[in-house]
């Protein structure tokens, strides 16, 4: 059932006339690339990026999220986004031009292999955001969060993100950036059009529960 929800909502966006979301395709050629970043290589280029995401990739900067963790695939996408403007951020982009594709690779190879981000878990039950998470909402056609990232927060390639001990303040915010339509590089509109439809009650639930959760 829930993969005939996540088709249903796949498909849907397709009938929407936009420009691409993102300069990245997903052949398997380019899929292969982003996999095969060299993470020694990308240790050396992840220390100017220390002072924003941590040393090790776990940032302590609300609202900056941390990538230690997260899928390469992934990283590497938003790095080319922001390269090409695809995702708009005017310190990310300066730096994400100055990269290669192998650059980008190689960075995202290496912070996929540090710990991921947790914090303690809280004591608190966040309900709306739990239900969301496992059965989504069929009056607003919602598919459970756990359809695409996973059970335990940790995301699948090729372009979905781990979510699991992520900053709450920068979930909170990237959830309201795909509710406004600032942010838009997700592919056929999944997320924009998923956060549209959720109150800001639940947008602020779900980044605590996620930032509760172990991967």
């Amino acid at each position: 059932m829930k993969k005939l929800i996540l088709t249903t909502v796949l498909l849907l966006p397709t009938a929407l006339a936009a420009q691409p979301s993102s300069q990245v395709a997903w052949t398997a050629e380019e899929l292969n690339f982003a996999k095969a970043g060299n993470p020694q290589k990308g240790q050396e280029l992840a220390k100017t990026c220390a002072a924003c995401h941590g040393e090790n990739g776990i940032s302590t900067l609300p609202g900056t999220p941390s990538l230690a963790g997260q899928l390469p695939t992934y990283l590497y996408k938003q790095l080319r986004d922001y390269a090409d403007g695809s995702r708009d951020n005017p310190m990310m982009a300066g730096l994400a031009k100055s990269l290669s594709k192998q650059d980008a690779a190689d960075l995202a190879a290496w912070f996929s292999t540090r710990p991921p981000a947790f914090k303690s878990r809280s004591p608190m039950v966040y309900e709306q955001a739990e239900k969301l998470v496992a059965q989504g909402s069929n009056d607003r056609i919602l598919p459970p969060c756990e359809v695409c990232h996973g059970g335990n927060g940790q995301g699948q390639e090729m372009d979905i993100p781990a979510l699991a001990g992520q900053n709450a303040d920068y979930l909170v915010a990237t959830l309201k950036a795909f509710k406004t339509g600032n942010r838009h590089n997700d592919i056929y509109s999944r997320m924009r059009l998923i956060a549209e439809a959720l109150s800001e009650d639940e947008i602020n639930e779900l980044g605590l529960y996620y930032q509760n959760v172990k991967k």
